[in-house]
């Protein structure tokens, strides 16, 4: 069965569809797999006896000839996502337990193409920070290690707990969120794959905020085009996020393993900095390389902003963060102590 957590989401849907094995087989191989793995404190909460419920659900409707586009997937949740009778704390002892009556748009619809919830993974509180060692649950630790070397890593933040579960074959993809980097860094820490979309490409509604006009949705997953089948169920426009996008999804899995050449890709020469180190300047020509050795054109361009996108944020995202948070005062919203 430990085999079953080495496969892709790609892989683990052809195999349900030929009924090589169940859903609930295939979650009872990740549940396992998490109790054996839980130095690492990927999860908050586990939930096994939903996950099972739901699996089990999944393998009624697949044999009734009726399965969605994730049919009977075993996925983890960053604790950022309100889940329906499941509690969600984003990573604080502020929300004092809170256990919300609804559900996000972005895992209803996960649920509506047939997924099942594993549980829900750790983060930096209200999902601020770079390492996931804010969270009051502690610090996630990265499955990978150094070439002799047994210290513990940090998988990075602030969807640490949500990309070192994905590594380490805890599920088969999860939720995250980016504000800053909190997708795409940890995804770069620990050799997955993460995708901060377009912003209001999916729903902000029933996300715990921490800076209302960055935040966005998105998936980790092992491979592009497993996040590409994730990243297309988590999309959609919907009428109770104001800036969610009224746009035709695409059909992202559809476009992986298409040809580039001829595109003409722009290089921001402002991308380079003073500084820089030698490793990270070889990666940036070898990837350069590549592009035009499969047929690109490769141009410089200049983005002159660029240098001042980073205070911008440091304007924005403490601000934005500060009005969101005051609710949770213990008088409106939040943990209230006896003193």
């Amino acid at each position: 069965m430990a085999l079953l957590t080495d496969l892709s989401l790609r892989q683990a849907l052809e195999g349900l569809s030929a009924k090589t094995f169940s859903s609930e087989e295939l979650t009872r191989a990740h549940i396992e797999a998490i109790e054996a793995a839980r130095p690492l404190n990927a999860y908050i909460l586990e939930t096994p006896e939903k996950a099972l419920e739901m699996a089990r659900a999944s393998d009624a409707r697949r044999a009734a000839g009726d399965p969605g586009a994730l049919e009977g997937a075993p996925l983890g949740i960053k604790d950022l996502f309100c889940t329906d009778g499941v509690r969600t704390t984003a990573g604080s002892r502020i929300l004092g337990g809170f256990t919300p009556t609804y559900e996000s748009t972005v895992t209803t619809q996960l649920w509506r193409d047939g997924a099942v919830m594993l549980g829900k993974l750790n983060l930096d509180e209200f999902a601020m920070g770079s390492s996931n060692e804010t969270s009051a649950f502690g610090p996630v630790v990265s499955p990978w290690r150094r070439r002799d070397d047994t210290a513990p890593l940090t998988p990075g933040g602030s969807s640490g707990g949500s990309a070192a579960a994905v590594a380490a074959g805890l599920c088969l993809g999860a939720t995250a969120t980016d504000t800053g980097g909190s997708i795409r860094q940890p995804a770069a820490f620990t050799g997955t794959v993460g995708i901060k979309p377009t912003y209001g490409r999916c729903s902000r509604w029933g996300v715990v905020a921490f800076a209302s006009s960055l935040d966005q949705a998105g998936p980790i997953a092992r491979t592009v085009e497993d996040a590409a089948i994730l990243l297309k169920s988590m999309s959609g426009h919907d009428p109770k996020d104001s800036t969610s996008l009224d746009v035709e999804v695409p059909d992202f899995p559809s476009f992986v393993g298409r040809s580039v050449k001829g595109m003409r890709i722009g290089v921001p020469k402002e991308y380079r900095v003073d500084g820089m180190p030698a490793e990270i300047e070889t990666l940036w020509e070898q990837g350069i390389a590549w592009l035009r050795d499969a047929g690109c054109e490769i141009v410089e361009v200049s983005l002159p902003h660029t240098r001042y996108a980073l205070p911008a944020y440091y304007i924005v995202a403490p601000a934005e963060a500060s009005s969101n948070l005051a609710r949770y005062d213990g008088m409106r919203y939040g943990l209230r102590a006896e003193a």
